[in-house]
């Protein structure tokens, strides 16, 4: 299923996420399920089937993660269920350099000021892996889409740091 048509989006890494949000509930009233509550059977049920495919195309690409795997998915290349790992030495020593620096923000002189940084600091890398990916998405290129996927095996790593310090932000300052 292209999430894309289905909210009369273009094929495309940037969305109006306004758009998105008016066409889902656009859908989401178009085919709720209490609209059938007086249809067949059958009626009912395909109604509950497409309010969840509404439902999971919304979540697929209101999230800058899931929306470029499902690019790459429409382009032919899968990664929700994939067991490949990144291949870049640099990168996977910067991964561990990260998290090594995320376990000592707790003991920082300004832990606030130090966690500030961290945040900034993985903001950059995603914007950076989001501007490339962009790029390598628009080439179209077969060799452009499998250096695109390795920006998404990236992305996923630094947008678990990204959940990881907001976790510890949570826990140093007791929200």
């Amino acid at each position: 299923m292209n999430y894309f048509e289905l909210f009369a989006l273009s094929t495309s890494y940037e969305i109006d996420k306004t758009s998105l949000k008016s066409k889902y509930l656009e859908l989401q009233r178009a085919v709720h399920p209490d609209n059938y509550a007086n249809g067949t059977e059958r009626e009912r049920l395909l109604a509950v089937q497409k309010a969840a495919q509404i439902n999971d195309g919304f979540e697929t690409l209101k999230n800058i993660d899931s929306r470029v795997q499902h690019l790459l998915a429409l382009s032919g290349i899968e990664l929700a269920h994939e067991t490949q790992t990144l291949k870049d030495p640099l990168f996977l020593m910067q991964q561990m350099e990260l998290r090594e620096t995320l376990e000592d923000i707790p003991h920082a002189g300004d832990p606030e000021q130090a966690l500030i940084e961290f945040q900034e600091q993985i903001k950059s890398f995603i914007d950076d892996i989001n501007v490339k990916f962009s790029t390598l998405f628009n080439d179209g290129s077969q060799a452009a889409l499998q250096t695109a996927a390795e920006e998404v095996r990236k992305l996923k790593f630094m947008l678990k740091l990204a959940h990881e310090a907001i976790s510890l932000e949570e826990q140093i300052f007791d929200y």
